[in-house]
């Protein structure tokens, strides 16, 4: 048998037989190591323990203290284990697949009845007994048609199917833990006995479709959570909770800003308050954008499918928009996007280089169609409202333009106290129009404007849109979560496809530069991020509603109605709560919506002129004068920008 040649880490180089397994390896380098090994990396690749090496390779031997490799074995074991268990407790259940996800696994079955919240805590306790059983995790290359016939045999169609998919010259390879066997790549663990027994949780069911596919059969998908230690399962537990006491949806409904239909789905019905913030938000982008020298136009929801092709978005977007045919055969879509809409106002008029850069914005309806299952509150619909926007410009002001993009969305999330923000710069992918010249001028515009305001960037490669890069901002939010929110794209496309010109210093005609830029992004869903990050706590400025004045007994209701007139009269939104109930019952339904400031009124204040004042969140109550709760009140009432 020929020899290879193995590099380990430290450089240090060891022979051995063609053939020779990673398990052996860490057993030659010492005792201790094979017992604690759990994997290989070979080559860059994560290697099974018991797959065999056949060429001069570079080796390092994995333990659980190597925290990615371990969390992915770990993850990837317990897929199986439970896939294991249920079918011991259940033997009818069919298996299909468990991949690795952010933060563990998840693993679709075929089985008639639904998994109750009670059948998890089983299967945990059976995937416990599982692991103390330590079984030897063991793998083999099978042939196909021994595969096929090996589940024709124990009557699992879904592995069959998966088989069939796999390109011929593929090998097939399965795993064993104990005596539970599955279709899978790998690597594994080397026993069920390494998984520890006290750093997971099994969290949810959820129905999904098999293959992604709405024709075919609907599954159970069990998910479970995996960290290396049961300190960071708490933390990750307690961070869920957290999550769940912020969720925009319950909130939104305590709060009564809106509610989702089933008759629209996607598609957000807003309440008074709920579209008293969302018109707050308007006014508040449309000053800044005013100041910034925008002007606003408006264009129609629904166009001819000519405008769209001449977009590319009919032939690089179809699967994304909403599609209608009138009775004269006319194929027409809803928008997805406003830029096509503001190229016909852009050409509507002869224009020079004295009028550049010009930038048309708009709070634009558009219509993408997501996946049912894709949808998720406010963060995740199919009909929206963007503070989208184009920048038309010469090529000597496109730098100068991004920077002042950049400047712009970075001080209005300061504004809602977004400051840990991360920019992503996603470059050409392979789906695309336009010269490879032009995308080289688009990307080394951005990444210039980032460097001159030395921002620091992650580029991700392939990820830009069809006609140009972008600029992702990602906010950071109070626990920690991720969202991305505006976006800034450099096109030299589409004005090229839509004939669009400027006339130049020198009279001739050329094609001028577009930036398409959103702030905010999507109304709904910054609006879902606000409630989350503020727990439904909104500042007082952007709350919808910011004051009730509640009578404590029925004389002071005269009272109370002089006070929400005079803060009405100081620009603050305010109401009066008059009904026939105690005092006590009133603070506790308000507090629940979220109105920052309660300010109470009984026979002493009716006489003194005086307010009690009790803030969202606080059990103390301050006594003060109407006319300087008034004016402490309208100075809290002003938005950032006017202040």
């Amino acid at each position: 048998m020929s020899q290879i040649t193995l590099t380990l880490p430290d450089g240090s180089k060891r022979q051995y037989s063609s053939g020779i397994t990673p398990k052996a390896v860490a057993i030659d380098i010492s005792t201790s190591l094979g017992k604690k090994a759990i994997s290989s990396t070979v080559n860059g690749s994560h290697w099974d323990l018991q797959w065999p090496i056949d060429s001069d390779s570079n080796i390092a031997i994995n333990t659980v203290k190597d925290e990615q490799p371990a969390l992915e074995l770990v993850r990837h074991d317990l897929a199986h284990i439970m896939a294991r268990a249920v079918q011991e407790i259940w033997p009818d259940v069919k298996v299909t697949i468990g991949p690795v996800i952010e933060n563990g696994w998840y693993y679709d079955f075929d089985r008639r009845d639904p998994f109750t919240p009670e059948d998890l805590g089983i299967i945990e306790k059976k995937m416990k007994d599982i692991i103390n059983l330590c079984d030897p995790v063991r793998t083999e290359v099978w042939d196909r048609s021994a595969a096929i016939a090996y589940y024709e045999k124990n009557n699992e169609p879904y592995k069959i199917e998966l088989i069939e998919a796999i390109p011929g010259d593929e090998p097939l390879r399965m795993y064993w833990h104990g005596d539970w066997q599955d279709l899978c790549r790998g690597p594994h663990l080397q026993n069920t006995g390494q998984v520890p027994g006290d750093s997971w949780k099994l969290m949810s069911v959820a129905g999904a479709y098999w293959r992604g596919d709405s024709k075919r059969s609907m599954l159970q998908r069990i998910y479970g959570v995996a960290f290396k230690n049961k300190e960071d399962l708490r933390s990750h537990l307690n961070f869920l909770e957290e999550a769940a006491k912020r969720d925009h949806r319950k909130l939104g409904r305590a709060m009564n800003l809106f509610h989702l239909e089933e008759v629209a789905p996607g598609s957000v019905f807003w309440h008074p308050s709920g579209w008293c913030l969302f018109q707050n938000l308007i006014s508040y982008m449309r000053r800044r954008q005013e100041t910034a020298g925008y002007v606003e136009v408006n264009t129609p929801d629904i166009m001819d499918r000519a405008l769209w092709e001449t977009s590319g978005h009919w032939f690089n977007y179809m699967e994304n928009m909403f599609l209608a045919q009138t009775h004269d055969d006319r194929d027409y879509a809803l928008k997805p996007m406003n830029c096509p809409g503001h190229m016909m106002i852009y050409n509507e008029n002869i224009r020079s280089y004295r009028d550049l850069p010009m930038k048309i914005s708009e709070f634009g309806k558009v219509h993408r169609y997501e996946p049912s299952g894709a949808l998720h509150g406010l963060l995740r619909v199919r009909s929206f409202t963007q503070d989208d926007a184009h920048i038309y410009c010469t090529p000597e002001q496109l730098t100068d333009e991004c920077l002042k993009v950049n400047e712009l969305i970075l001080s209005i999330y300061k504004d809602f106290g977004f400051e840990d923000v991360h920019i992503k710069l996603s470059t050409r992918p392979e789906n695309r129009i336009g010269s490879d010249e032009s995308w080289d001028l688009s990307e080394a515009a951005l990444k210039t404007a980032l460097d001159r305001a030395g921002m620091s960037y992650t580029i991700f490669d392939g990820e830009g849109a069809f006609y140009g890069p972008k600029l992702e901002y990602v906010l950071r939010d109070a626990i920690k979560r991720d969202w991305q929110c505006g976006t800034l794209q450099v096109d030299y496309n589409l004005p090229e496809r839509f004939g669009s010109t400027f006339v130049s210093a020198s009279g001739e005609k050329l094609a001028p530069i577009m930036l398409h830029r959103a702030l905010f992004g999507s109304l709904e869903r910054f609006i879902g991020i606000l409630i989350e990050e503020h727990a439904g706590k909104l500042p007082f400025w952007l709350a919808p509603r910011q004051v009730v004045v509640a009578a404590i007994v029925s004389d002071a209701n005269e009272y109370c109605v002089e006070v929400v007139a005079a803060l009405k009269a100081a620009g603050i939104r305010a109401e009066a709560d008059l009904r026939n109930e105690k005092i006590n019952y009133k603070v506790r339904e308000h507090s629940v919506g979220k109105v920052p400031v309660i300010l109470a009124c009984g026979i002493r204040e009716v006489e003194e002129k005086t307010v009690s004042v009790r803030r969202l969140g606080e059990k103390q109550t301050k006594v003060s004068p109407i006319t300087d709760v008034v004016n402490a009140l309208s100075k809290e009432a002003m938005p950032p920008d006017l202040v």
